[in-house]
């Protein structure tokens, strides 16, 4: 049998219940490998090995017991530092937060350990989800496990949910969970060779997750492949009372629909992501999914989404504004950081606190942010950005009139080095081009891993799908993981 760490959440979940190996085993072997790469990596930002084990122990006990087990049962999983878990710190990467331990649980993490997932750690993280390098967390920088063929550069696990593509590229988590507001699952999937989902907007409740753009945030899974996916976001989906925007539908049966036959599904390529100067190689992929596509049975329409331009620059408006105005409880009087310089008076101690507590990147958006909001700019930049972001929705829906998912590259490049772009943010944001319209649409959108560059790093594809239809991503992407055959893992250099 391979190394139990070699498996993702089927096969360890399946292995379990077959009783090929213990829960305790399987935590026990993550843990290990945890334990060994922390200090190369930084995955991590807390690790608790004893709440894999114990977790692992109650499904143990189940199942020498005759009980039924859930649908994670004995898999350990790594959780974004940005969702809060009860009597285990919670920093979303930021000094504010450090030393922060909630007294409750977010509702996606505990519907997780109600499936029988257990937890490794808190993974690291771009500081309160802002950024698309993992290079902003107060922690330090996340290293990707992969590697230029030179080996010099420690490169980008991509961002904001680093930690976790970084945990599952590297054997020390089978799977994780992710928020991604323009792309942070998606794009961090691409750039480690590992799978993640975007649901649609309200699937999973944000009741628990520390907020960056409160209408854009949106939890997701990520693994190995589409069907750990598949049964990780089925165990976190559900209507949750306490989130106003959380959908009261029931969850689909999404893993049992899994189904890579694309007979009589349209696939749309949208023109306006023929960006002038993609590289070759990503155009190179695309055209290959599209084939992959059309051997699973599809039919290809190119279609138009007319307002792409200016996804991004909405982007950068309306998640700034929104962030400008969650990140105002940080002010150093119910939690977190307070810093009181001697003498000082309350403005002084709002200031010192939030000048200590946040990092550049995020003053940067709470200061864009602000900017955005105030009176005399207010209609002219916040105002038309909510238009615009209106008639990016009807353009999504307008093609899926005629399509049933479109089909895009990930991410404009592979994983670039850390600190090429640290100090240009506008080529940072440029890294979320292809994902942030779906995100301002709300929809659900995945990347799978297609193929690797010249110099040997993954490269990713995203499909986008109508509102709700998850199950129309998922099977997209099972269609071309199944014709990928990707395989690819990065050497073991930690």
């Amino acid at each position: 049998m391979s190394d139990i760490t070699d498996l993702g959440v089927a096969a360890l979940r399946d292995g379990v219940a077959a009783g090929q190996f213990s829960a305790v085993e399987v935590a026990e072997a993550f843990n290990a490998n945890v334990a060994a790469a922390q200090d190369a990596l930084n995955a991590f930002i807390v690790v608790t090995p004893e709440k894999a084990v114990e977790a692992a122990r109650a499904v143990d006990a189940k199942r020498a017991a005759g009980e039924a087990l859930g649908a994670m049962a004995g898999v350990p999983i790594g959780m974004k530092d940005l969702f809060a878990t009860f009597g285990v710190q919670t920093t979303a990467a930021s000094h504010m937060l450090e030393g922060f331990v909630p007294q409750y649980e977010s509702t996606v993490s505990q519907k997780l350990w109600d499936a029988g997932a257990g937890m490794l750690g808190k993974l690291n993280l771009d500081q309160f989800a802002m950024g698309s390098s993992n290079e902003t967390s107060h922690f330090g920088n996340v290293i990707s496990p992969w590697r230029r063929p030179d080996g010099k550069a420690q490169l980008t696990p991509g961002g904001s949910s680093g930690g976790s593509s970084a945990a599952i590229a590297a054997r020390l988590a089978p799977a994780a969970t992710g928020t991604d507001t323009g792309g942070s699952i998606r794009q961090p999937a691409a750039f480690t060779g590992t799978t993640g989902i975007k649901p649609t907007y309200g699937r999973c409740s944000r009741w628990g997750v520390v907020a960056f753009a409160s209408s854009l945030d949106q939890p997701g899974s990520m693994g190995r492949d589409v069907t750990d996916c598949a049964i990780m976001l089925e165990a976190m989906a559900g209507f949750d009372p306490k989130d106003s925007t959380s959908l009261d539908l029931p969850v689909p049966a999404w893993t049992a629909s899994l189904s890579a036959d694309m007979k009589g599904k349209k696939v749309g390529i949208p023109r306006e992501y023929r960006a002038d100067g993609m590289p070759a190689e990503i155009e190179a992929v695309w055209e290959q999914g599209i084939a992959w596509l059309k051997d699973a049975g599809a039919e290809v329409v190119e279609v138009s989404l007319p307002h792409t331009k200016y996804a991004l620059p909405t982007y950068y408006i309306i998640a700034p504004a929104e962030a400008s105005s969650n990140l105002a409880r940080y002010d150093g009087v119910r939690y977190g950081l307070r810093d009181l310089p001697d003498g000082a008076g309350l403005q002084d101690m709002y200031a010192a606190t939030r000048a200590a507590g946040f990092g550049p990147e995020v003053k940067r958006r709470i200061l864009i942010g602000t900017y955005v909001l105030s009176a005399g700019f207010y209609d002219a930049y916040y105002t038309q950005a909510q238009k615009v972001r209106t008639l990016i929705s009807q353009d999504f829906a307008r093609a899926f009139e005629q399509v049933d998912v479109l089909l895009t590259p990930t991410a404009p490049s592979a994983a670039f080095a850390l600190g090429e772009n640290v100090d240009d943010p506008l080529a940072m944001y440029l890294n979320d081009v292809f994902t942030v319209p779906a995100s301002l649409a709300g929809l659900p959108a995945m990347s799978v891993p297609a193929g690797l560059d010249a110099q040997g790093l993954p490269l990713g594809l995203q499909i986008i799908g109508r509102p709700l239809d998850e199950q129309g991503v998922l099977n997209a992407g099972l269609a071309i993981e199944s014709r990928a055959g990707f395989t690819a893992k990065p050497g073991k250099w930690w």
